[in-house]
This record gives structure tokens, C-alpha cells and sequence, in this order.
């Protein structure tokens, strides 16, 4: 995800370290799940209950990290703390159900405002706060578990296969582009791209065309294009062509390619024509290139993927 304070985290170089290298270390050590169970390792977890799958998902928005308070509101980041959440969801192929929202920050922070965001997006996405906790800390952090419903398999990162075509759900780089916009202009900046940087709309509709499209594999797009195809060529043990690259008004290629938070749908389906006909009445996809049988090429615009792109957390 792309963050406003460097000293918090890197910019990743392959082979992965840091954040990605300490989330696999930890998951070895706290055991699997039985398939058709799926536990760490994508955007969310699948787990059964009475009446079919469960999703659940948690992740934090921490004030200096994913979101500069001096260019955007409170409201906004508790707007985007549900958001990124959301946003696991619909990767899965699922409908967002409730939340249960921690925040844990100095005894001054204006909880009024950063609820009145929280609250704007759970209405927007139907899916009621259930309950939290309150807690003081140095930093506001905000710390959001969703649950989510599926109708039928869960569209993982890992189904990908040669031929497949490579999709993704509107232009890229917006999210980037905002964040230099309101360095330049401040908090009062207006726009597309400042909209897309502080308040960002993953979009559910989207996951689901793609499950009627037939999607073969799916991840959504937060910590940039590079970055969170190369997760799913990981798992699915594909290779990459990406030969077209949509890139939202303002932003430039690099924005696309590893800006991040741009938090739309990224997914492999083998029938294109299924895929148009999916999202009939929504946004059209754009297909950006094909998924090849041997896993060590990953070009983008006829070049190698970036050795350094998206964003990692720094961890020993």
C-alpha cells in the first residue's frame, strides 16, 4: 500500500523480505487449515459454517502511515480503515456482512469524526460495525475484522493457468496521483485522484461479475499492480505478460505499476467473452495481458517487471 512516511516501511526488492518474509515465517509456525478451509496466505480467510463459507478478514489503518492527517480528515481515514477491508472481501468473490472496528489512539481524538467515516462506508457497503473496542495509545490506529458471505467457492489467488487472461477493473495509479495532488494543494484539494487517494470504492459488483465470469484467480489491487500480481503468479505458479496498461487521468505509468491503494480487482479468466458479458451494466474490465506457463517471466510493456515496487512494512 502506498504510505505518506517512508521511515515506516520500503519500497520492496525482490526476493521478498521484510513484511512478506515475516508474515510466511509466522504462518509456519501457527499450522493450516483442513482444505477446503483457506487460512493465511490470501486476501481472506474461508472457513465453513452452518450455512456454507465464512470470510474473515482484518487489517489497520494507522495515522502516519496510511494516511497523512494534515491532508486528510479523520472521517477519511476511518472511511479507508473500512474500505481495505471491504476490499478483501470482494477479492474473494464475496459479499461484505458486518465489522468489528478497534481504535486505539491519544484521549484527544475526535472519535465523533472518525465514526461518522466509519459509519459512511459501512452504510455504503451494508455492513453494519457489531461491536469493537476502545483502547488509549501513542498513535491512532484503527483495526477493522469483516466478515463476508460467498455464493460458492471462493475465488482464491491461485487458480490462475497459462492462457488465462489478465484483467483489471478500471485504470490505474489514481490513488498515487492523489497523494502528490494534495502535497501540492493541500487538504482542500478536489478531484478524481484526491478523491481515490482518501477515500477509496472497491467495488463489490466487480468480484462478483468476476465470479460469473468464471474467474479463475483474483486479488485486489493495494499495495500496486507489480507487486499483487506477483502474490498471484506466486500462488497460482504462472508467468506474466502484461502488454496493455490503463492509466487513470493524472497518474503516470510508475503510479500504475507500483503506486498501490488503487484497491480494484485484479483477476486471471480463460473466457473473455464471458468477462464482457459479466459486467454488463457495470464499468468494463480492461484485459491487460496473459498468464504464461513458465513462472520465471514476468514482463510488463515488453519489459521485465520492476525489481523494486509496491509497498512492504519493514519487519526483522
Amino acid at each position: 500500500m502506498l504510505r505518506t512516511l517512508p521511515k515506516y516501511g520500503r519500497y520492496r526488492s525482490h526476493p521478498l523480505s521484510g513484511e512478506f518474509a515475516a508474515l510466511a515465517r509466522l504462518a509456519s509456525g501457527l499450522g493450516a487449515l483442513a482444505p477446503p478451509e483457506v487460512g493465511i496466505g490470501d486476501d481472506a480467510a474461508v472457513v465453513s459454517a452452518p450455512e456454507g463459507w465464512l470470510l474473515l478478514a482484518a487489517d489497520a489503518v494507522v495515522a502516519g502511515v496510511h494516511a497523512d492527517l494534515a491532508l486528510s480528515g479523520l472521517d477519511d481515514l476511518g472511511w479507508k480503515a473500512v474500505a481495505v477491508n471491504v476490499s478483501d472481501i470482494a477479492a474473494m468473490g464475496g459479499c461484505p456482512a458486518h465489522l468489528l472496528v478497534t481504535v486505539c489512539g491519544p484521549p484527544d481524538t475526535d472519535l465523533d469524526a472518525l465514526y461518522r467515516g466509519i459509519g459512511e462506508a459501512a452504510e455504503t457497503w451494508g455492513c453494519p460495525v457489531v461491536g469493537g473496542d476502545l483502547a488509549n495509545a501513542p498513535v491512532l490506529v484503527v483495526s477493522v475484522a469483516i466478515t463476508g458471505s460467498l455464493a460458492g467457492p471462493p475465488i482464491l489467488r491461485s487458480g490462475a493457468r497459462a492462457g488465462d487472461g489478465i484483467w483489471v477493473t478500471g485504470p490505474l495509479g489514481l490513488a498515487a496521483a492523489g497523494l502528490r495532488v494534495l502535497k501540492e494543494l493541500g487538504k482542500g484539494a478536489t478531484g478524481a485522484a484526491a478523491d481515490a487517494h482518501r477515500r477509496p470504492r472497491p467495488s463489490v459488483p466487480a468480484g462478483l461479475a468476476a465470479r460469473v465470469a468464471g474467474a479463475s484467480a483474483m486479488i485486489d489491487i493495494s499495495d500496486g499492480l507489480a507487486a499483487d500480481l506477483g502474490h498471484l503468479a506466486d500462488a497460482s505458479r504462472v508467468g506474466l505478460d502484461l502488454d496493455v496498461l490503463p492509466v487513470g487521468p493524472g497518474a503516470t505509468q510508475q503510479d500504475a505499476i507500483t503506486g498501490g491503494e488503487d484497491y480494484l480487482l485484479a483477476f486471471t479468466a480463460a473466457d473473455g467473452d464471458a468477462v464482457l458479458a459479466a459486467f454488463a451494466g457495470l464499468c468494463p474490465p480492461v484485459r491487460i495481458g496473459t498468464c504464461l506457463p513458465d513462472p520465471s517471466v514476468r514482463r510488463i510493456l515488453g519489459r521485465p517487471f520492476p525489481d523494486v515496487g509496491g509497498w512492504e512494512h519493514s519487519w526483522a
